[in-house]
């Protein structure tokens, strides 16, 4: 396949973007039956919650692939290039491989209605999947879960990672309502891992595990950690006990994420996957998740001279935006730090900005290239009451060039705010030559995709 038949491609299926979120599985299940059900073939574990599950899900993906396992990730959304989204063996999936699954689910007779974007690109990574024979798929939701287009699987294990208010629209006014959505992928007599910790939501996720005779496994009830330093801990699980873990993501509730990983794990020995120690162990340190509390060094050598550390975290919803200020609270409050930053308009804007601005000595306000992006001209009041230094650099792209050029070498930069603006931050840093942090996740250094 030609370059331009790749843009093509992107172009109509960014388009899809037109007919908006419709949340139902009648359509993705007519495509992936013309598809003849590749979701069938593979073994997957389900993946949802409001934070951390591509931090779950890779974490799972480079244990799996480590102990000799062909596994498909799949993932949302991506910080620069589409094919992200879709991995095998930690590699990308090619544009040729984009072209022909799109063409494959564009060729099928339509329903009353169009599929959305995301019902393409599940269905898409679906086939993938499938054709390339992996063993397993680890599989993000996009939106809630028991109506998002992921749940049409049949999981050997599921995961919520926590919940907190988001897309109120789609999934409801309360925790227990979304607590009802997120955990509609729970399926009969298949474990499930959580980190829910409110009372409304642990007793709705008992409640359907109950009707759906699910065992259901707690962080604090069923497994735990203690906490030393430098990441490392304790695990205490359902039935091992682990010492001298260590996860490689930087921020404390890393270490909560870790402790599902190592859940789901257990769960995974329980039904005899021959998963190894060691190499749970090596994964967990070595893996990481691009553009979620990412730390660049400071260096030098390109075009600004001395770069100070910048610190990129999507930080795109509240629960975000706190984690990141505690993390910043506990690592930085010594330097004076530029927070470069954009939010999307369906968040949580002064309730984000006040976890956030109290950490910051000036503010560079941007907009991602999305129409749902919000004005920065209306964060600019809210903003300056609390951080008097702000400035508005509409381009993401001029903003982290501004922030390079005006930030003193001992200080420091923060990206955040949304996903959005940490992938053309990323994209802008890559053009100037600031290259990515340099750990890698272990399973993006094999050879080949075997």
């Amino acid at each position: 396949m030609t370059q331009i038949n790749y843009d093509k491609c992107l172009e109509e299926m960014f388009g899809l973007h037109r007919f908006g979120i419709k949340l139902g599985l009648d359509v993705i299940r007519h495509i992936l039956n013309h598809l003849k059900n590749p979701e069938q073939t593979f073994s997957c574990i389900h993946i949802a919650g409001t934070n951390g599950k591509g931090s779950i899900a890779a974490g799972l993906a480079s244990i799996l692939q480590s102990s000799g396992y062909k596994v498909g990730l799949y993932t949302s959304p991506h910080l620069i290039r589409f094919n992200e989204r879709i991995t095998i063996n930690g590699i990308e999936i090619s544009d040729e491989e984009i072209v022909s699954s799109y063409q494959a689910v564009k060729a099928i007779p339509k329903t009353d209605r169009e599929p959305t974007f995301f019902e393409y690109t599940t269905a898409m990574a679906l086939h993938l999947f499938g054709k390339s024979k992996v063993d397993w798929a680890i599989i993000e939701t996009g939106m809630g879960g028991r109506l998002d287009a992921t749940n049409v699987l049949s999981p050997a294990l599921s995961v919520i990672s926590n919940i907190s208010m988001e897309h109120r629209f789609y999934l409801g006014n309360t925790i227990a309502e979304i607590t009802g959505e997120k955990g509609g992928i729970i399926k009969h007599n298949t474990p499930v891992i959580t980190g829910v910790t409110q009372k409304s939501a642990v007793d709705v996720l008992n409640r359907i595990a109950s009707e759906k005779s699910a065992p259901l496994y707690r962080l604090g009830a069923h497994f735990k950690v203690r906490r030393s330093k430098n990441n490392c801990f304790s695990y205490s699980g359902i039935d091992h006990q682990w010492k001298n873990m260590k996860t490689g993501l930087p921020g404390n509730h890393q270490v909560d994420n870790a402790a599902l990983i190592l859940a789901a794990c257990e769960v995974l020995l329980q039904k005899e996957l021959p998963l190894k120690l060691d190499q749970i162990q090596h994964s967990l340190r070595t893996y990481a998740w691009p553009g979620r509390l990412e730390i660049i060094p400071a260096s030098s050598g390109n075009i600004f001279g001395i770069i100070p550390e910048i610190i990129i975290d999507g930080a795109h919803n509240l629960m975000a935006a706190r984690k990141l200020a505690k993390f910043l609270k506990q690592k930085y409050s010594p330097k004076k730090i530029t927070l470069v930053i954009g939010i999307l308009d369906d968040k949580p804007f002064k309730s984000i900005m006040q976890s956030l601005l109290p950490n910051f000595s000036r503010v560079i306000l941007t907009e991602p290239d999305i129409d749902r992006s919000l004005s920065p001209e209306k964060l600019m009041p809210f903003t300056q009451s609390i951080v008097r230094d702000t400035v508005i650099v509409k381009d993401v792209a001029s903003a982290v060039t501004h922030a390079l050029e005006t930030t003193p070498p001992d200080s420091a930069i923060c990206i955040a705010g949304s996903l959005y603006v940490v992938g053309e931050a990323k994209q802008a840093l890559k053009n100037i030559g600031i290259p990515d942090s340099n750990k890698k996740n272990i399973s993006s250094t094999r050879s080949i995709r075997a």
